[in-house]
């Protein structure tokens, strides 16, 4: 097991403030990916989201004395399952927070479950977490598949992008986003013509480009992310997709992701993410403090989604007075309206989906980008209640008719 070193800090002390005795002790775990394909879009920035949702909530001024600690799952399950049973039963864990890579999320969830503990999801994608899987002590916050698919998925159809072949991540998000793009896709009215599945962390998309070429699909939809997805526009390039009328969908795509292939090889993809660092003065005063440590970079919704996740928890538990049953904590967390400068507002269904918009955006030109992370254009902004799948047709056993 990995952990990268402790990382851990005590909010009342970075305010300058002596914690009390009869402080109410939190302790959040960010269990991330510190060195796999999703590092550059969870990882180290997750962690310093967490910590600045700590900042923000000032947690002395509510008689409350927070601790952070992180951990890399490796994109492994049983890995993540370990890690959340050791915080849990050892080091007195109240919650945990990102968990980047859905097989991973499936299996912690199930521990935090048994354990009665909290999980807030920002970094896995797979919409069953709010479905099928479903759980009293899970908060899923920023994104999923359904959202992706009815996002990105219904805008190339209704733009022409009518026959598809998937690119699939072989693993339970990659199964999912392509099992929930193609449902999109048919019922807008064009085809699947085939899929092919490649092991997480692939890096030779030769075969699978060639059977996508072979396919005469109008477009190659990756369902994948991370490095996955960029290596496959990289390789596709070389086999010259593009040039031969071939389009690629980004189903999941990040700013990282983005600076990652260069503006010139991104140009034209269309993504849908809930948060972009530059849609307001609030999103942009955030992310100047999130970049602190991390010149360059660019935060993007996975990290955003830890912020305000962490933030709505540790409001959750002050009104409560308590963390320590996790059950109470979601459904305070679920009574109460969501509100922050990232997300706006917005609240927390009893399925565990938290609701708000989202963006799709189009990845700009070099020659229209006027400074460093100027990336994307607003092509459509989905409302909040459009946003995410119906309540009810999740098949979350918590709904009840």
């Amino acid at each position: 097991m990995k952990l990268l070193g402790s990382l851990a800090f005590a909010a009342a002390a970075l305010l300058g403030t002596a914690a009390q005795a009869d402080d109410i002790a939190v302790k959040i775990g960010v269990l991330t990916d510190f060195s796999g394909l999703y590092t550059d879009d969870t990882g180290l920035g997750s962690l310093a989201a967490a910590k600045l949702a700590v900042q923000d909530f000032n947690p002395a001024a509510h008689g409350m004395k927070v601790e952070i600690i992180s951990a890399d799952h490796q994109n492994k399950p049983d890995l993540g399952s370990s890690i959340a049973r050791q915080w849990f039963d050892v080091d007195h864990v109240d919650a945990i927070v990102d968990v980047p890579t859905s097989s991973v999320a499936l299996a912690v969830s199930e521990v935090v479950r048994e354990k009665n503990k909290v999980l807030l999801v920002s970094g896995a994608a797979i919409s069953d977490l709010t479905g099928p899987k479903c759980s009293p002590n899970t908060v899923h916050w920023t994104y999923d598949t359904w959202m992706l698919a009815n996002s990105t998925g219904k805008s190339i159809v209704k733009t022409g992008g009518d026959t598809w072949f998937f690119l699939t991540a072989d693993y339970a998000f990659g199964h999912a986003l392509a099992r929930d793009t193609a449902a999109v896709v048919t019922a807008n009215g064009g085809r699947v013509l085939g899929e092919v599945a490649h092991p997480l962390s692939t890096q030779d998309f030769s075969s699978y480009l060639l059977q996508a070429q072979s396919s005469k699909a109008k477009i190659i939809g990756l369902a994948n992310a991370g490095g996955d997805t960029i290596n496959a526009i990289k390789q596709g390039a070389e086999f010259g997709i593009q040039a031969g009328g071939q389009h690629f969908a980004a189903l999941l795509f990040y700013v990282a992701d983005v600076q990652a292939l260069g503006l010139k090889a991104a140009q034209g993809l269309v993504l849908t993410e809930t948060f972009y660092w530059d849609m307001n003065d609030g999103t942009r005063a955030w992310a100047k403090r999130w970049q602190e440590d991390r010149q360059g970079r660019f935060p993007n919704m996975n990290q955003a989604g830890v912020y305000g996740a962490t933030l709505h928890y540790l409001k959750a538990v002050a009104a409560l007075k308590s963390a320590a049953d996790g059950r109470a904590a979601v459904a305070k967390m679920k009574e109460l309206p969501t509100d922050d400068p990232l997300f706006g507002k917005g609240y927390i269904r009893i399925d565990g989906r938290k609701i708000h918009p989202a963006y799709l955006f189009e990845v700009k030109a070099p020659e229209e980008s006027k400074y460093p992370g100027d990336l994307y254009k607003l092509r459509a902004t989905i409302p909040a209640e459009e946003a995410f799948r119906p309540l009810k047709d999740g098949n979350c056993p918590l709904v009840t008719n």
